[in-house]
């Protein structure tokens, strides 16, 4: 049985023990873990160097990776000095769905394999944006607002008031990945039409319409955001895109806040060439104070949780795992990322 000396730089999300509980799974290896616990998410991410979201503990990682030679991490930022200080580093495992908190070219040039853990929030992300979505159409925190303020407002079943329901709506998602698949099949069972622009997708399932982005924002009267952030996606959606949304459309966003103009955003709520939005993403966050965001109409928001349940980091931890297995056993890893 071989020893692998493993560094789990978990965090209080995907924690260590059940990392290490993970990949204790793994037959035929002993783990020799060293643990280093960062800070997220009782303190936000922010860019570290030359990589983004990520916990600020350079000096941290770089004391506890000596003699190390596997790692998993979520939020460690792996930049390029923390990986001059790990020459026996030869594999790293990130549970997110991409390596942004790593140099991975700079890991590429000393031979440490990168990965992944594509999917592990999938479940979270989808469900969390279905709930958005319906909060959205029917007003809820509008709503519980009367009832706190000892209300009783049954003038809000006014046509001109009540919400709208998906069952007979088009729909239309933003990427069609492994979360917008998922919200995919929930507005079926829904009833809604459901619309896809996504141009890496060639062919979908039975049901679901493969369009352009323009026709999709057209058409639907809901749309929601669930493409990757890009210098090609960046601000995809702004004020002449929402302007092609039919009057009183619904926006949901719980993909990456640099997708959209937020600023178009409000301007739109407040006219009401929106009737809704819902966020769980932002230009910048946490949401300064004063922004618009926060006196905007008929607006739902939630602080970047859409993956936040514990199945996802138990996920995490299973997926990372697998990873693991995969590499130590020769084979190239599920969410290998290339330089």
């Amino acid at each position: 049985m071989r020893t692998v000396k493993t560094l789990l730089a978990g965090d209080y999300f995907v924690r260590n023990d059940l990392l290490a509980a993970a990949l204790s799974t793994i037959p035929d290896v002993a783990f020799e873990f060293r643990e280093v616990t960062l800070p997220w998410p009782l303190t936000p991410y922010g860019r570290v160097a030359e990589v983004d979201e990520a916990s600020d503990a350079e000096d941290q990682l770089i004391e506890a990776l000596a003699g190390v030679q596997l790692a998993v991490t979520q939020m460690g930022p792996f930049t390029e000095r923390v990986l001059d200080a790990a020459p026996d580093l030869r594999f790293l495992v990130v549970c997110r769905g991409g390596p942004v908190n790593v140099n991975v070219a700079a890991a590429a040039q000393r031979g440490i394999a990168v990965a992944s853990t594509p999917g592990r929030n999938a479940v979270a992300a989808a469900e969390h944006a279905v709930a958005l979505m319906m909060a959205a159409l029917r007003n809820l925190p509008r709503l519980q607002r009367t009832l706190e303020q000892g209300e009783w407002r049954s003038d809000l079943y006014a046509y001109d008031e009540c919400g709208l329901e998906l069952d007979g709506s088009t729909v239309g998602l933003v990427g069609y990945g492994a979360i917008g698949q998922r919200v995919a099949r929930v507005m079926l069972a829904f009833g809604a039409r459901v619309l896809v622009a996504d141009p890496y997708v060639e062919q979908a399932p039975e049901g679901i319409e493969l369009v352009e982005l323009d026709e999709l924002l057209r058409q639907s009267d809901v749309v929601s955001l669930h493409a990757r952030l890009t210098d090609q996606t960046r601000g995809m959606i702004g004020a002449q895109q929402i302007a092609a949304m039919p009057r009183g459309a619904v926006l949901v966003n719980t993909a990456r806040g640099g997708l959209l103009d937020y600023d178009a955003t409000v301007d739109a709520l407040e006219s009401g060439q929106l009737g809704a939005a819902a966020f769980d993403v932002f230009p910048s966050e946490p949401v300064p104070a004063g922004s618009r965001l926060l006196t905007a109409p008929n607006i739902v928001m939630t602080p970047h949780l859409a993956g936040a349940t514990r199945q996802t980091a138990h996920r995490a931890g299973s997926i990372a795992a697998e990873a693991v297995a995969a590499f130590l056993n020769g084979k190239d890893p599920a969410g290998l990322v290339s330089a």
